[in-house]
C-alpha cells in the first residue's frame, strides 16, 4: 500500500517552523522581561547603595575606628612589606650575578634560584641590621651625653640671662620698666602652677613614659616579626605576582587588567625610583654634615648628623625640620656655633637642592614644586610623618594616571595632548580650530611678519 504522497497538497506544502524562527512576539517576550528585571535590579541596587552610604556617613567614627584595629593587626604585615620592598633591590642584585655562577655548578635550575634567593635575603637582611646596630650605636651613647652636658650647662646659661634681666631691671628705662612686669607676671604663674597642676603633670608625664615604652617595645615586636614576613614574602614574589595578574585578569576585562599592571609598573618605579633615591641622598648629606662640623669644631657632632640626615628623607621640609632644633641645640652650648652651623647647613642644603638632589634622583616624580609642598602637607596632615615621606610619590602616581586618563580622552578628539597648547587658548572652535586671546594673536602676527 502506497503512502499518500502529501507534498504537494494544500497544507503539507508548508513547512514547519523552526524553533530558531519563531514569530517576532514570541522572541522579544522574554527580552523586555529581562530587561525590566535588569533596570528594576540596577534601581535596587543605587537606593541600596545610597542608603549604605548615608548609614556609613552617621558611623564614620565607627568606620575608623575598625579600619584602626584592622591596621593595627596587621601592621607586622605592613612592616614585612615595606621591609621586603626596601630589600628587594639588594635581593634582586645578588641574584642577578650569583644565579648564573650557580646554574654552572649546580645541576638543577630550580636548586640553584632557590640557594641564590636564600643568599640574597640573608645578605639584605645582615645589611639592614648593620645599618640599625651602627646607628643606634652611634646616637644612643651621643643621646646621653648631650643630655648630661645640657643639664650640666643649662643653669649656667640660665643664670646667665637671669644676671643679664636683672642687669636692665636696674637700668632706669622703660625697657628696665616692662622687663620687670614680665618677671613679676612670668613668676606668679610659675608659682601658681607649682602649687596647683605641677602633680597631676607629673602623673601625667609618668603616665605618658610608661605608654611610650610599652609602644616602643610593641613597634620592635611588629618589626621584628615584619622582617619574618619580609623573609616569606621575598621568597614567594613571583608566586604573588603571578596570583594577583591571575586575579586581575579573572575578574577584569583585558584591557583594563593591561591598564593595572601599566599602573602598578609605573607607580613602582616612582616609588622605587625616589624612596631609594632619597635614602642614598639623606645618607650622603649626613655623611658631608659629620665632616663639615667635624671640621668647623661644634659639639653633639654625630647627634646633629644623624638628625639632620634622617629628617632630608622629607622632601622640600625635611632640612629645616632638622635644621631648627641643631641650630638651637649647638647654640645652647656656644650661640657663635650655632650661627655658624647655620650659615653651614643653609650652603649643604643649596649642594644638596641644586647638585647631590638632581643626581640621584633626577625627575623620578614629574611634579612640580607646588605640588610638592601640597602632597608633603597633605599627607603630614593625614598620616604624619610617614605621610610626609611618602606623599610625593604617592601624588606622583595619582598625577600619573590622571594625566594619563586626560590625555588619552584629549587623543580621542584629535586634540593635542601637550599642555603648553592650551596656555593662551580662549575657547575651541566647533571645527577643532583653537581660538587665542588678543595679546596671542598680536604676538603671533608679530612673529610673523617678523620671519617674513
Amino acid at each position: 500500500m502506497k503512502r499518500k504522497d502529501t507534498s504537494h497538497s494544500g497544507i503539507g506544502n508548508k513547512k514547519e517552523k523552526e524553533p530558531d524562527k519563531l514569530p517576532a512576539f514570541g522572541r522579544k517576550g522574554p527580552s523586555r522581561i529581562r530587561q525590566s528585571f535588569g533596570r528594576g535590579l540596577t534601581f535596587f541596587l543605587v537606593i541600596a547603595a545610597c542608603i549604605v552610604l548615608y548609614f556609613a556617613f552617621l558611623r564614620v567614627d565607627t568606620i575608623f575606628g575598625v579600619i584602626r584595629t584592622i591596621m593595627g593587626i596587621l601592621k607586622p604585615i605592613i612592616y614585612g612589606f615595606a621591609i621586603a620592598y626596601l630589600l628587594n633591590p639588594i635581593v634582586k642584585a645578588v641574584d642577578r650575578y650569583l644565579c648564573p655562577l650557580l646554574e654552572k655548578k649546580l645541576k638543577k635550575k630550580r636548586t640553584a634560584d632557590r640557594l641564590s634567593r636564600g643568599i640574597g635575603i640573608c645578605l639584605a637582611l645582615l645589611v639592614l641590621f648593620a645599618i640599625i646596630i651602627t646607628l643606634l650605636n652611634m646616637l644612643i651613647p651621643e643621646l646621653i651625653t648631650s643630655v648630661h652636658n645640657l643639664m650640666e650647662t643649662l643653669p649656667g646659661q640660665l643664670n646667665a640671662v637671669m644676671d643679664s634681666f636683672d642687669h636692665i631691671q636696674k637700668e632706669q628705662s622703660p625697657v628696665g620698666a616692662i622687663v620687670e612686669n614680665i618677671l613679676n607676671h612670668a613668676s606668679e604663674n610659675i608659682q601658681n602652677w607649682i602649687q596647683t597642676d605641677l602633680l597631676r603633670q607629673m602623673n601625667v608625664l609618668m603616665t605618658n613614659i610608661t605608654t611610650g615604652a610599652i609602644n616602643v617595645l610593641s613597634e620592635v615586636f611588629n618589626f621584628l616579626v615584619g622582617c619574618i614576613v619580609s623573609v616569606y614574602m621575598l621568597f614567594g614574589k613571583e608566586t604573588f605576582a603571578a596570583q594577583i595578574k591571575k586575579m586581575l585578569y579573572a575578574g577584569m576585562q583585558v584591557e583594563r587588567a593591561n591598564m593595572v599592571l601599566h599602573i602598578t609598573r609605573k607607580s613602582n618605579e616612582i616609588f622605587g625610583g625616589f624612596i631609594i633615591g632619597k635614602i642614598i641622598d639623606s645618607a650622603i648629606i649626613g655623611v658631608l654634615c659629620f665632616i663639615g662640623i667635624t671640621i668647623l669644631d661644634m659639639p653633639y657632632i654625630l647627634l646633629v648628623s644623624v638628625i639632620v640626615g634622617v629628617t632630608n628623607v622629607i622632601p622640600f621640609f625635611g632640612p629645616y625640620i632638622g635644621a631648627i632644633p641643631s641650630t638651637i641645640l649647638i647654640a645652647l652650648a656656644d650661640p657663635l656655633k650655632g650661627l655658624y652651623f647655620l650659615i653651614f647647613i643653609i650652603a649643604l642644603q643649596q649642594l644638596d637642592g641644586n647638585v647631590i638632589g638632581p643626581k640621584i634622583l633626577g625627575n623620578s616624580t614629574g611634579l612640580s614644586a607646588f605640588w610638592v609642598v601640597f602632597s608633603i602637607l597633605l599627607g603630614g596632615g593625614l598620616f604624619g610623618f610617614i605621610g610626609m615621606i611618602i606623599g610625593v610619590p604617592t601624588f606622583a602616581v595619582i598625577y600619573y594616571i590622571v594625566k594619563m586618563v586626560v590625555e588619552e580622552k584629549l587623543k580621542k578628539k584629535k586634540l593635542p595632548p601637550d599642555t603648553e597648547h592650551y596656555g593662551d587658548v580662549e575657547y575651541l572652535e566647533e571645527d577643532g580650530e583653537f581660538t587665542y586671546l588678543e595679546e596671542t594673536k598680536e604676538r603671533r602676527e608679530d612673529a610673523d611678519s617678523s620671519t617674513k
